[in-house]
């Protein structure tokens, strides 16, 4: 059995580190603290430029919900378009209705705009009130993967889900596990039948400056920011060599 690893990447040195470590893909996003945004076209290109692995790029206009203005889609949609022009290999994005469903009109507009490019829908997904249902809509649109948590705060606690998903998929689309998977808990993922799987790798390293940090940037006392967060070479070595060992 086949297994790959994808490492969402928030910074260009995460990039690096993932592709040194093993990774078969990344996720280029920003902000992860808030779930992750669409990055800027200049980290899309350098990505692009340094890495020799795929580059999916995640397609969201802002934190919050996935339910979006017009405003919103048209950024969405123009998003899509220069990373089209710049030279990705996926696209990772998907709209909510008010109600929670998928919005199939306005993510295979998404999908049509990505020309055929691969597909991930995100993890809007575990916001949908009926997973099996919102699944059966995907499938219909022809989406390529389903990143979830499986509608729990990891995906180690959502395995449960997860392996149903997997089952009702049936092959016609891959189910990507992510959320805050690591050495530990990644076996029990293999169990339930994932055979991707979708995370940061993160670790803390020193930062480059040494003046002392007098007042969060980022606004909140609770995300340290005495140390830079990258993607770890090693910590994606060892998954991938705990993978390859089950393959």
């Amino acid at each position: 059995m086949k297994f790959q690893l994808e490492i969402c990447a928030t910074t260009i040195h995460s990039a690096i580190n993932a592709e040194r470590g093993g990774a078969h893909r990344i996720e280029l996003c920003d902000n992860l603290w808030e779930g992750g945004t669409t990055p800027s076209h200049a980290s899309i290109e350098k990505a692009i430029e340094q890495l020799s692995i795929p580059v999916f790029v995640l397609i969201r206009p802002r934190g919050g919900d996935f339910t979006y203005t017009d405003l919103e889609f048209d950024l969405m949609k123009r998003e899509i378009e220069h990373c089209k022009q710049l030279g990705v290999g996926g696209i990772v994005s998907g709209v909510l209705l008010p109600d929670g469903a998928i919005d199939k009109v306005r993510t295979k507009i998404l999908m049509e705009q990505s020309e055929g490019l691969p597909f991930t829908f995100h993890r809007a997904f575990d916001q949908v009130p009926d997973p099996i249902s919102a699944l059966d809509d995907l499938i219909e649109l022809d989406v390529d993967r389903v990143l979830t948590s499986g509608q729990e705060c990891t995906a180690a606690k959502g395995k449960a889900l997860i392996g149903d998903l997997i089952k009702f998929a049936q092959d016609q689309l891959i189910i990507l596990p992510g959320g805050g998977i690591n050495i530990d808990n990644i076996e029990s993922l293999v169990k339930v039948g994932c055979t991707e799987f979708h995370l940061s790798a993160k670790e803390y390293v020193q930062r480059n400056s040494i003046y002392p940090i007098k007042v969060p940037m980022n606004g909140s006392a609770d995300i340290p920011e005495e140390k830079l967060t990258v993607s770890s070479i090693e910590k994606i070595r060892q998954l991938r060599s705990t993978l390859d060992e089950k393959a």
